[in-house]
């Protein structure tokens, strides 16, 4: 097997890998048709005006996610190469689940634009968490200030507190004793850290890094949140603005724990619900959340499919 991969060309590993994510994305889209073209139905009656606003606020996310990006890095990054390593991330990260999919692409950039490979994943490490408080911030915030926008007793059934409590913690207790008992992964885990908290002091001491690291976390999430609202008026949907980008901040959160490809499948079901826990009905929750994922997933997803190739062809990744 060797031989023949050193018999293969570079350059013919490299078209390959060029037309590989199109063809998965393809077989992707293939698969999901049906919920496309459902949505796509739903949606013939919407506001087109609203709809536009959507697509123009979905294209906004990506510049704030290059930003934060650009945040967790003390090198400065190529602007335009970055963006566009973003909207490919995209598309790779509704392949894997829990985010893999656009951390291999940026981890990729990264080591392409001379960031050493601990500090690459520290990178990476930091902007999952920034996102998570980011996303973790705004919810609070805003069911401070409304405290009445979800019912959470509809969202967690009584009996299901304990054991989801009683899981968490046994889970938590067995990272802890495999970390104890395996001292090559205590080693690998501490220089982890050293680095990642070295490289944290170092971004926290020039304002313009901290600012694009917290100021991208926080309006990546408030413009997804936005695309969720606009697509509820672009429906005609009679539930409060401020209720709908509440259950969208909501079920990104709740589903965070069900690892599935670009969330599709677990944020979907959870934004249904939290949907009609703000007031909407079932039938208009279900519209929303598809139009939502047409504009922010299906219609991205070829185009960042076809420019991750470029990137690839390029060697920007």
């Amino acid at each position: 097997m060797d031989r023949v991969l050193r018999r293969v060309p570079l350059r013919q590993i490299r078209q390959i890998a060029c037309v590989i994510p199109i063809l998965v994305i393809g077989l992707f889209v293939f698969q999901h048709w049906p919920v496309i073209a459902d949505g796509g139905h739903q949606l013939l009656g919407a506001n087109p005006y609203w709809l536009l606003v959507a697509v123009t606020v979905t294209g906004l996310g990506w510049v704030a996610v290059s930003f934060t990006r650009q945040g967790t890095v003390l090198e400065p990054l190529p602007a335009g190469r970055l963006l566009a390593t973003q909207f490919a991330a995209g598309a790779a990260n509704h392949l894997l689940p829990s985010g893999l999919g656009a951390g291999a692409v940026n981890l990729r950039f990264l080591k392409r634009c001379g960031v050493p490979l601990g500090r690459s994943s520290a990178a990476l490490a930091l902007y999952l968490l920034a996102e998570s408080v980011g996303r973790i911030f705004l919810l609070a915030v805003l069911l401070l200030a409304f405290p009445d926008a979800l019912r959470l007793d509809g969202l967690i059934p009584a009996g299901a507190v304990l054991p989801l409590a009683v899981t968490a913690g046994v889970v938590a207790c067995a990272a802890v004793l495999v970390v104890a008992a395996v001292r090559p992964l205590r080693r690998i885990i501490r220089t982890f850290l050293t680095t990642a908290l070295t490289d944290v002091r170092s971004l926290h001491t020039r304002p313009a890094r901290a600012f694009a690291l917290w100021g991208g976390s926080l309006a990546f999430p408030a413009l997804q949140a936005a695309a969720l609202v606009t697509v509820a008026l672009a429906l005609e949907m009679p539930v409060p603005v401020v209720h709908v980008a509440i259950a969208y901040l909501a079920a990104s959160v709740a589903a965070a724990v069900i690892p599935t490809p670009g969330g599709l499948g677990s944020v979907d079901a959870a934004l249904v619900v939290t949907l009609v826990t703000t007031g909407a009905s079932v039938t208009l929750a279900t519209s929303a959340v598809l139009g939502f994922r047409i504009i922010t997933v299906w219609l991205p997803l070829v185009p960042g499919a076809l420019v991750l190739g470029a990137l690839v062809r390029w060697k920007v990744v």
